[in-house]
């Protein structure tokens, strides 16, 4: 195992979405990339073009001087949710996931200090399991999936048609991030900016709480769930939810149960936030976590264990050791002995 400080938890939009797109377009004729003053713009069926890609989400050398400025060695590292592109009909959607993955792991190829997650097509469960079976087998270090697998259409993540993704990912071991999606459907978050203050944690806490209820995270044991954002609500309702077990007479399936088999990042900002995480999931299940390049992300992802309840082990095994046995990382990752 090497000693490298892993972030497990960040985002990238290769600029070679946009530079491949005419090439490729075919594959996926519902998919509108918009290039103008305001930058680069998706859009998919049913929906308004996303926010523009931010300028963080595809700067390579920004990023590494941040990570070399925050002690960060490796990122596990993500796409942009918004380009996901759920809303596609299921054969563009699996066409699109694909590139996707194809311009993200060409993109880091040669780039030691990351290990890339995959997407799939979350729209339809055989071809999401078919596209993870493939990321898998290329060499990604697992995939990260959305909260809403028809993207601004709903959907919930135990849908039984969604099945044989979960079997897929549970057969190959494979390492699951869930991340909230920017639409989270409730009016009231509207202002204040409150879509990315409050409302991707209640997004989050909603669907893991659906996975847990059905049972999902006991079912399919083998892969490894990674909640980001410290769990949102979830750690802090968990007597909640287990009461509402107990009041149903055992209909659902064990909240604390599921609970027990979950992974965590660290992207909590407060210190006793991270201490109550840490004592209520388990020092061996919560990972260091960033959610960079994102305004809301923390900007100094290490800070947050200064003055934690933790030894010197278990900072290493938060910031380092966990990371290695859930993600599969490159084997070349980069250290600086």
């Amino acid at each position: 195992m090497k000693s490298i400080v892993v972030d497990v938890h960040a985002h990238f939009a290769p600029k070679l979405i946009s530079e491949r797109f005419d090439a490729n377009v075919a594959k996926f004729p519902d998919v509108k990339l918009v290039k103008n003053d305001q930058g680069i713009t998706l859009q998919f069926p049913g929906t308004q073009p996303t926010r523009p890609i931010m300028p963080g989400l595809t700067d390579l050398a920004g990023r590494q001087a941040w990570m070399d400025k925050t002690g960060i060695d490796h990122q596990v590292i993500g796409g942009w949710l918004d380009s996901f592109g759920y809303e596609l009909p299921a054969a563009q959607g699996a066409a699109w996931s694909r590139y996707l993955n194809d311009c993200m792991w060409d993109q880091f190829l040669d780039e030691r200090r990351f290990s890339a997650l995959a997407t799939v097509p979350l729209q339809d469960g055989k071809l999401a399991a078919e596209v993870l079976g493939e990321a898998i087998e290329r060499g990604f270090a697992g995939v990260m999936v959305g909260t809403l697998p028809r993207g601004e259409h709903g959907g919930n993540l135990d849908d039984p048609s969604l099945d044989p993704f979960w079997e897929t990912a549970a057969k190959l071991n494979a390492a699951v991030v869930m991340h909230p999606m920017f639409v989270c459907g409730e009016p009231r978050l509207a202002d204040y900016d409150l879509v990315n203050a409050i409302g991707r944690l209640v997004d989050s806490t909603i669907a893991v709480s659906r996975l847990l209820f059905s049972g999902h995270l006991l079912k399919h044991t083998g892969m490894k769930f990674m909640l980001c954002h410290g769990g949102a609500a979830l750690p802090f309702g968990l007597g909640r939810l287990a009461r509402s077990h107990t009041a149903q007479g055992g209909k659902v399936a064990d909240p604390r149960k599921g609970f027990a088999t979950m992974y965590f990042d660290s992207c909590v900002f407060d210190t006793d936030s991270l201490d109550y995480l840490v004592q209520k999931a388990g020092v061996e299940r919560v990972m260091l976590g960033s959610d960079a390049p994102f305004p809301i992300g923390d900007p100094e992802p290490l800070k947050v264990f200064d003055g934690a309840k933790l030894s010197d082990a278990q900072k290493q095994m938060i910031l380092c050791d966990t990371a290695q046995k859930v993600f599969r990382l490159r084997a070349d990752a980069w250290t600086r002995s």
